[in-house]
């Protein structure tokens, strides 16, 4: 029972108390006066009786009334009505104008000057109950009686209203009287615990709309700040009211003032949230409010600031809310658009409707709280019962972690009352724990039907209006109002009266000694046990359930078997699966579970490896874990890592905690505190129920074991309700057991927390660390585990001596963060202070204890040997070869070529772990791939050290431990690429020293510290870094290292003598010496007789002779340039000699000794002419060709701009103009010498038209050739690029037209551009065109000459040479092509932007349209020297382009330079000797790496390998060996490409070296000697389809179409590393054969082996046909005890017994072997399976396989098979040598068709005949016919049939 009103004031405006104009109220009269026990009286009421200020106003204003809300220090909740009246006074203004000066009236009154005035006065009712109509009546008749003077006294009526005594709740309903005549009637609600609203709810939607309430309810629930504005004050109180009910089930706990007055405004700028109203009046100052939310509702608008987020509702509640809502409160919008809408859809009335208002809340409660009551832990039961919520777990069960609005609900006050109002589990429930309760299902069902939800809460609805009026029949209120001309009080100027307050004293007094003699008013409490609801199944709002979690989970458990059963390897290969499965919940969970069957007696003791895999496990398994652990993974594994251990030695036992410390969820407050809490739940449940199993046992013995398992919650229910029944003794027994089971409990978590807070190496401090702790290494840091883990320690700087000040610091830490916790559970779960005191005194000895346990854990540990790193494997070294630095552990990360990734099927080969190994070659990486399904694979990945292009260094995440490393991608123009990621276990510091290492191997300081000059010679220079040792730390070492590398590196150049030059006075008289020898070497009778035998030592003589027995000189021999016979016999017409001029290298330094020049020219023209040259590069002869004899010259451009140009010349002797002029003269001569060397122009009527030239052998070849035969102008004009170009072709720049209309071209030559621009029309088969040369003249000689300095030489005026401009490219251009070639073949990183697909980047590398450029001039030179005319070759320095033009000229012109030797000889002559820069081009010393890399003789290599798949059976040596010299030009490992010319090579003396040393058991010193002695022991060299035409002049299609990508750039062979080191594969192989495996293969056995393209090395493991027939041939041999004879010997007798075979058979004109040309798959032979001309049928080529392939269209450049087979001019029927029916496979899903079959033996073919009958349908015999292209089924119709054809078949192959 309460009262209905606690005091009754009257207040009034205070006329003595004003301050400018700002009146004060007073409070004339209180009853009762002095304050209630129960309910102080609150200050402040006459503030809030006028919150806008007491003011006096002219004219009288009516009655108004509202109620004010006050909250007092207990947050007690008083309701202030105030009605207020006017009453009329003597204006006070006036009378003081009177009085005193009137100057000082306030303006702002002196507006008011009538003589009354009204001033408020206040009726105020203070109650502790809200009742705002009974209020509202009961002053309304107080003002009647005074106003219409009714005949009752007021004190009575006043007196009965503060004695009106009703109940509080219980749905009862008080008729009340103030004895004025008046009745009403007051009805309780039935349960005070749900707020009473009216209509208020409804009220606030209608004036501020749905989403703006949505947005204020989530506002508060968040904790922001809410401010009301209107203009009415009730509004304000029932807007307030509004928000409140619906925030049921929580309370609203902060500042609530629904009316603030206007003096009190400066409450708004608190920093605390609120709900305050204040009136429109003031709005002006609530604008400069920044995180205020205010709500307009007059003017329905919600105003967010900008710095505000307000969290809302997470999806789908809101949308699912707001669709309820607006079905609630406009019902008309659903059938808005209905054709035919319902009659009848008003909203229902708006008492009503704001219940259905209210319905909607308490749903979406009842749907965000589910399941609330699982996660409470009961922590006490008596004497009260303490309850704490366990949020993540609620969380996390919900999968609502991420979700803002829920987190900081529960995070916030009112959830907090809301647990400790509603936690208790034995008390009276409301609607709220019914529905929470027992609808959860329901609601779940409905959530997606809105108008089912709607029906529910209508229910609701229902309930809720019921509880507010139990009895909707209400007897009618009869209440006084005051007569209509008295309302506004004008005819009573009687002011309100004094009361007489001793009677309503007596009044009060009276009624109190009532009460106290009535009996007290028992309402029994339903008290009873709450309810749970159904448990929160896990609700994955994600659909994170995996559809094969099944299969996860089962994986996860196999894996644990496997572990604990010691099946490492099997383990080994589940872990990445296990660590992929453990991103998910379950499989976490499930983790848990079955490692928790493996503890016995909460011990687990594991092997090193066990133990490792376990931690790995764990580590994987709480790196996914928020901080606060919502699904319990944490938690399920602390009793875990304290269970799981190893022993480690005497006594000590490292435990798995020590292994998984770097998470973030042991370091966060909240998770120790849960998980206190559910243990000290579980403790307390198990204490009362061992009491309650020991009752039961005496009563019922058969009864206990069907019993569910009781609840916590259940059970502190219980232990509530029987708490009164028991004695004094016992309570205090129970009070005194759980207050010991808690204490207990805390002395335990101190223990575990400090086992998860104290690092292993207490130096390290985890809690001293940004809270970002762990971010990187939250993974497995199994690292802990290994022999590493005690250095890690050291590099901390452990010789600073701070360590026990270290170790001390981390002890204090985790002693503070343990007091914390202990204090803050120990306060809530009411701990003695005794016991806390103890507590704090041991907490510092169990983290002491612990440090000492650890020191000695972790002293051992470092003992301990890594394990689960794979053993690291040592590489094969070559001869000679020695490691530089020991293998350090890296892991090779996949780039950007997918084959070994396992992306385009088959195993990832990478990511690989192993160890990468410096030697001073090669760089070499060797290990195994992580996958362990092929973890038995050994990967291999090197390239030379000389090779390395680029380095860089790169972080790297590892996938399987994801460490980011520190690692590097290294980049080799041998293109090759590795991207490493040093181990955690290799310090950063040796990962420095590597890098240094590797970078004075790559460029050492001078050629001579290159591999081919120190191999084996060098001091052993191994960098050791695996004893480390343990006190040492690894800065020192380090420093050691550098220091003893620089040592030994210092002492490998000592040994070698250091060069020095001669110096340039020695060098001058060499010269003079020098010009007095005129002696040419060919009159040479004896080495003795030299005259220069005083000045030369006997080395330097021994080089002459040298230079005399040099290949070029054989060479010019063979071509007849100049003959080494005596002097007597040289026949004195021979156009050209051998020139000794430069012997002694003073001429030219880049040209070798010996140089062949016209006959006519003396040596000193030549001293001279050389000048004019860049570089003293003069003209040269090379090459003639033995038909037309037309030479072919080198040289380099001329000087730049004629006479300056002789000037700037370094050798150029200071002298004037004549000489220059004479210089040119001489030159000219030296042209016309060349030229009349030529027979033609001996000819006087050898000045034929190009048109009507063709070569001797064109006549008398094939028709057809003609049509391909090029016309020269035509090439002209495609090298020097006209105006329509060729589609296809590649013209950079200048155009022949511009060149031609340039002035100073046609200056000197004006007959250029008739001669040689003609007119052609384009081919369509990329063919050079048809030239239409009109009346032009062949000129004697060509100079092709570079665009930008063709002046020079004059033109010659009778036109016998002329100047071919063109554009070469620059070595610049070069270079920057072959850096995108390589980024281009070998990407570092995968990509899916199609702008970087490799046809893309290697279209933009520009590498083919270079190729393609020097092909081009190359085709050029050769068809004008085939056509008689000489050709000079002069461009750039002479010793680039020019090289390779010169060098490809020869090789098309010329069969023998494309066999071994010549090809060797070509190399030595043009390469080697004339002095191309290969030191300078590949970056080999210090001197020349800012050059960069320019690989120009690999572009000539590539070149020569496009011809070699144009023309296959031209070539002596195979693909393979263009490879292998392309790796080897860049290995370093052969001194033959290492100098920059023959002079370089003679001063280091490597260029003869001594027979005797050549000897020596070390390396080749020379690649040719290499591949000489690797040839004869294997074919891998040879080119079985060497069958070359005499003569053969080959013309290459050179259009970027034609050309291909080599395949030396993409391929690779991850098991053994690159395939040129021939000793590496010996060595290997006999390793394998050593341990044989094989067992005895009697039994029919697979011969089938998958072959990895980019793993296998497939020469080796798919060998050709030929190769295989010679491998076996040899084993056959060594099995019988023959000595085998060599592959060549056999070789060469099988083929000339073919040959002779071959003439037997066929006319004499048919010479080249069927072995050699039946089956080339080549555009110049013939195509596999080709149409015959005239044939019906297609053909079947039978033959060997072969090794090229390349497709295009046949050339008619030389007749194909099918021609060299029509001329057997012989019907068919006569070499039918077999034929009948045979049914062939057709295409894939096509059925068997019968076909009429013939056997050709002579063209060796099958052709087929379309078949016009019928067969019968017994298919019987099978058998397959296989070509290079394809296989062919067929089957024939009886057994006997099926053997003949396969005896024929199988004749006509042998006989070939």
């Amino acid at each position: 029972m309460a009262r209905l009103a606690d005091y009754y004031l009257v207040v009034g405006y205070d006329l003595d108390k004003r301050v400018e104009g700002e009146g004060l109220g007073r409070i004339l009269q209180r009853f009762p006066e002095k304050d209630w026990e129960d309910s102080p009286f609150p200050q402040g009421i006459e503030l809030f009786c006028q919150p806008s200020g007491w003011q006096l106003v002219p004219e009288r204003q009516p009655a108004s009334f509202f109620v004010a809300v006050l909250t007092d220090i207990n947050s007690e909740r008083h309701y202030c009505a105030c009605f207020t009246f006017w009453e009329g006074l003597d204006n006070p203004q006036l009378q003081k104008a009177k009085a005193s000066e009137a100057d000082e009236v306030d303006e702002g009154l002196a507006v008011v000057q009538s003589a009354q005035v009204f001033a408020p006065k206040s009726l105020v009712l203070v109650s502790r109950l809200d009742y705002t109509e009974v209020f509202r009546n009961c002053l309304g008749l107080i003002y009647t009686v005074h106003v219409d003077g009714l005949p009752v006294p007021l004190e009575t009526v006043i007196g009965n209203l503060l004695t009106c005594i009703i109940p509080i709740a219980g749905g009862s309903q008080r008729t009340i009287t103030l004895g004025a005549g008046d009745r009403q009637v007051i009805q309780t609600p039935i349960d005070d615990a749900l707020p009473v609203s009216g209509s208020t709810v409804a009220q606030l939607f209608r004036q501020l709309g749905i989403v703006n309430v949505l947005y204020l309810f989530c506002a508060a629930l968040t904790e922001h700040k809410i401010l009301f504005l209107s203009s009415s004050y009730q509004r304000l109180t029932d807007a307030c009211r509004g928000l409140l009910a619906i925030m049921f089930p929580l309370k609203y706990s902060f500042t609530y003032v629904p009316i603030l007055p206007g003096k009190l405004l400066e409450v708004l700028s608190t920093p605390t949230p609120f709900i305050i109203g204040v009136n429109s009046f003031f709005r002006s100052e609530t604008q400069e409010l920044l995180d205020v939310i205010i709500a307009d509702l007059d003017g329905g608008t919600v105003t967010i600031p900008e710095c505000v987020h307000i969290s809302l509702l997470p999806e789908p509640l809101l949308q699912q809310t707001q669709t309820v809502l607006s079905m609630v409160l406009d019902p008309e919008l659903e059938v808005a658009d209905h054709a035919f809408p319902p009659l009848s859809t008003q909203p229902s009335a708006l008492k009503i409707q704001d219940k259905e208002i209210r319905g909607v809340f308490l749903w979406l409660f009842a749907r965000l709280f589910q399941g609330y009551r699982w996660c409470l832990h009961i922590i006490r039961i008596h004497p009260e019962p303490v309850i704490r919520f366990h949020k993540a777990a609620f969380l996390g069960q919900r999968s609502l972690t991420e979700d803002d609005f829920l987190m900081k609900v529960l995070d916030g006050m009112a959830f907090a009352g809301f647990v400790s109002e509603r936690g208790p589990p034995y008390r009276a429930t409301d609607l709220f724990d019914d529905l929470v309760a027992n609808h959860v299902e329901r609601i779940r069902q409905e959530e997606a039907c809105p108008h089912k939800v709607l029906n529910h809460v209508k229910e609701l609805a229902e309930l809720l209006f019921k509880n507010e009026n139990p009895y909707p029949a209400v007897a009618m209120h009869k209440v006084q109002r005051p007569s209509e001309n008295n309302q506004s009080g004008v005819n009573n100027p009687t002011p309100f009266p004094v009361l007489d307050d001793v009677a309503v004293q007596l009044f009060i007094d009276h009624a109190a000694a009532k009460l106290k003699t009535a009996p007290p008013v028992v309402k029994a409490e339903l008290k009873g046990m709450v309810p749970s609801g159904p448990p929160l199944d896990t609700v994955d709002r994600n659909g994170i359930v995996m559809a094969n979690s099944a299969r996860r989970l089962e994986v996860v458990r196999n894996c644990i078997t496997y572990i604990f059963e010691n099946k490492m390897l099997e383990a080994k290969k589940l872990m990445p699966a296990v660590l992929r499965a453990l991103k998910g919940r379950a499989a976490r969970i499930c983790l848990t579970q079955e490692l928790n069957q493996h503890v016995l007696q909460n011990r687990a003791v594991l092997d090193d490896q066990q133990f490792d895999y376990i931690v790995r496990m764990m580590n994987c398994t709480l790196q996914d874990c928020s901080h606060i652990d919502e699904h319990g993974i944490a938690a399920a594994l602390l009793p875990l890592v304290t269970a799981f251990c190893r022993k480690m030695g005497a006594g000590i036992t490292q435990f798995a905690y020590s292994c998984v410390q770097e998470h973030m969820v042991w370091t966060t407050m909240q998770f120790w505190e849960a998980m206190f809490y559910s243990d000290v739940q579980s403790h307390i449940r198990a204490l009362y129920l061992e009491t309650e199993e020991g009752e039961q046992h005496n009563n019922s013995p058969d009864g206990s074991g069907s019993r569910r398992e009781i609840s916590a919650l259940e059970l502190a229910s219980e232990q509530s309700r029987l708490w009164p029944t028991l004695s004094k003794e016992l309570q205090t027994e129970r009070v005194q057991k759980e207050e010991s089971t808690v204490f207990s409990q805390a002395i335990h978590y101190a223990n575990r927390m400090s086992y998860l807070l104290l690092p292993l190496d207490t130096s390290k401090n985890r809690l001293l660390r940004s809270s970002g702790l762990g971010d990187v290494e939250s993974v497995s840091n199994s690292y802990v585990t290994n022999s590493i883990a005690g250095s890690m320690a050291e590099s901390y700087d452990t010789e600073s001596g701070f360590e026990d000040a270290e170790s001390s610091d981390v002890a204090n830490s985790v002693v503070r963060f343990i007091n914390r916790f202990v204090d803050k559970v120990c306060n809530e779960s009411g701990v003695t202070n005794e016991h806390l005191k103890a507590l704090h005194t041991m907490i510092p000895d169990i983290v002491q204890m612990h440090i000492e346990t650890l020191d000695a854990v972790h002293r051992e540990s470092k003992r301990l040997p890594p394990i689960q790193k794979p053993k690291l494997l040592r590489p094969t070294l070559l001869p000679g070869e020695e490691l530089v630095m020991d293998g350090m552990r890296v892991h090779l990360i996949p780039d950007g070529r997918e084959e070994a990734t396992g992306l385009m099927g088959g195993p990832p080969l990478l990511p690989a772990e192993g160890a990468i190994f410096l030697t001073n070659y090669r760089l070499i990486f060797k290990g195994t791939p992580n996958d362990p399904l092929v973890g038995e694979q050994v990967v291999t990945r090197s390239f030379p050290i000389a090779s390395l292009t680029k380095e860089k260094r790169i972080s790297v995440t590892i996938p399987m431990d994801q460490f980011v490393q520190e690692g590097l991608q290294l980049r080799s123009c041998t293109f090759q690429l590795m991207k490493i990621a040093f181990d955690e276990e290799v310090a950063s510091d040796l990962a420095e020293v590597f890098r240094k290492h590797m970078h004075k191997l790559r460029y050492p300081q001078h050629v001579q510290g290159t591999f081919a000059f120190t191999v084996g010679q060098c001091g052993k220079m191994v960098v050791e870094h695996k004893t480390k040792d343990k006190n040492q730390s690894l800065r020192t070492l380090s420093k050691n290292l550098v220091k003893s590398a620089k040592r030994t590196i210092g002492r490998q150049y000592v040994t070698k003598k250091k060069y020095s030059p001669p110096t340039w006075e020695n060098r001058s008289s060499f010269q003079s010496e020098l010009d007095e020898d005129e002696i040419s070497v060919s009159e040479e009778v004896d080495q003795s007789s030299l005259t220069l035998s005083s000045t030369m030592r006997s080395s330097d003589r021994q080089t002459m002779s040298n230079v005399v027995e040099r290949a070029c000189c054989r060479d010019y021999q063979r071509l007849g340039l100049g003959t080494l016979s005596n002097s007597l016999t040289r026949s004195k017409n021979e156009p050209f000699r051998i020139s000794t001029v430069n012997r002694m290298y003073t001429v030219c330094r880049s040209y070798p000794g010996l140089l062949i020049v016209p006959q006519s020219i003396p040596d000193t023209t030549i001293q001279r002419i050389c000048r004019c040259y860049r570089q003293n590069r003069f003209p040269v002869v090379c090459w003639r060709n033995s038909r037309t004899k037309a030479v072919l010259l080198r040289s380099a451009g001329l000087h730049a701009k004629g006479v300056v140009g002789f000037f700037k010349s370094p050798n150029a002797p200071a002298s004037g103009p004549s000489q220059a002029d004479s210089t040119s003269l001489e030159q000219e001569k030296y042209l016309q010498a060349i030229i009349s060397s030529m027979p033609s122009y001996s000819d006087s009527s050898g000045r034929n038209t190009l048109s009507g030239f063709t070569s001797t052998h064109m006549s008398t070849s094939d028709s057809s050739d003609k049509l391909r035969q090029p016309k020269i102008g035509a090439l002209m004009k495609q090298v020097m690029g006209t105006r329509e170009d060729v589609p296809g072709t590649f013209s950079r720049g200048g155009k022949w037209g511009s060149i031609r209309g340039s002035g100073r071209l046609s200056a000197y030559n004006p007959d250029v551009g008739t001669r040689l621009a003609g007119k052609e029309s384009p081919q369509s088969n990329g063919g050079p065109g048809e030239a239409l040369f009109l009346r032009q003249q062949k000129a004697y000689l060509y100079i092709i000459g570079d665009k930008a300095q063709l002046k020079g030489g004059k033109q010659d005026s009778f036109q016998q040479w002329e100047v071919v401009p063109i554009e070469v490219c620059d070595v610049r251009q070069v270079k920057n092509s072959f850096k995108k070639l390589m980024k281009a073949c070998v990407p570092s990183s995968s990509t899916t932007d199609p702008n970087m697909s490799f046809l893309r980047c290697l279209e933009e590398s520009e590498w083919m349209a270079l190729l393609h450029r020097v092909l081009q001039v190359s085709v050029l030179v050769v068809e004008l020297l085939d056509t008689g005319s000489s050709v000079m070759v002069s461009l750039e320095d002479g010793w680039d382009v020019t090289t390779q033009v010169v060098s490809l000229v020869q090789l098309l012109s010329d069969p023998y330079y494309r066999t071994f030797d010549g090809f060797r000889l070509l190399v030595e002559k043009e390469w080697l000797s004339f002095g191309h820069r290969f030191s300078h081009r590949g970056a080999q010393t210090l001197g020349s790496q800012n050059s960069g890399f320019t690989p120009v003789f690999l572009q000539f290599l590539d070149c020569v390998h496009q011809i070699h798949l144009q023309f296959p059976m031209e070539f002596e040596f195979s693909q393979y060996y263009l490879k292998f010299l392309a790796y080897h030009y860049v290995s370093n490992r052969f001194r033959t490409f290492l100098l920059d010319s023959d002079y370089e090579r003679i001063e280091l003396g490597v260029l003869y070296e001594e027979k005797g040393e050549r000897r020596s058991p070390q390396v080749c010193k020379s690649v040719w000697d290499y591949i000489d002695r690797l040839n004869k022991k294997t074919p891998v060299f040879y080119n079985y389809m060497f069958s070359p035409e005499d003569d053969e002049v080959l013309r290459p299609y050179t259009f970027n179409s034609n050309l291909k990508v080599w395949d030396f750039y993409m391929e690779e062979t991850l098991s053994e590393g690159p395939s040129y080191d021939w000793e590496l594969r010996g060595r290997q192989e006999r390793v394998a054969e050593e341990t044989p495996e094989r067992p005895d293969s009697s039994g029919p056995k697979s011969q089938r082996h998958i072959v990895w393209p980019c793993y296998d090395s497939l020469s080796k493991v798919v060998p050709d046909a030929i190769t295989k027939l010679l491998q076996d041939l040899q084993s056959l041999e060594a099995e019988l005890g023959q000595t085998s004879e060599k592959w060549k010997d056999t070789w060469d007798k099988i083929k000339n017994a073919q040959r002779t075979e071959t003439k037997l058979e066929s006319k004499p004109s048919f010479s080249s072997s069927l072995l050699m040309s039946s089956n080339l798959s080549h555009q110049r032979r013939s195509q596999g399976v080709y149409l015959q001309e005239s044939g019906v049928g297609s053909s079947i080529n039978l033959a060997l396989d072969c090794e090229a392939s390349a497709t295009s269209t046949p050339a008619a450049g030389r007749p194909s098979t099918s021609t060299l087979y029509s001329q057997f001019q012989s019907t068919e029927s006569e070499n039918r040598s077999f034929e009948g029916i045979l049914f062939k496979r057709g295409a894939l899903l096509k059925p068997w068709k019968p076909r009429w079959f013939v056997l050709d033996k002579t063209k060796h073919q099958v052709r087929r005949r379309r078949s016009m009958f019928k067969p019968t349908n017994k298919m019987q015999s099978f058998f397959d016919l296989k070509t290079t292209k394809r296989v062919y089924n067929f089957c024939a119709q009886d057994s006997m049939n099926a053997q003949l054809w396969m005896d024929s078949v199988q004749s006509c192959l042998s006989d070939a």
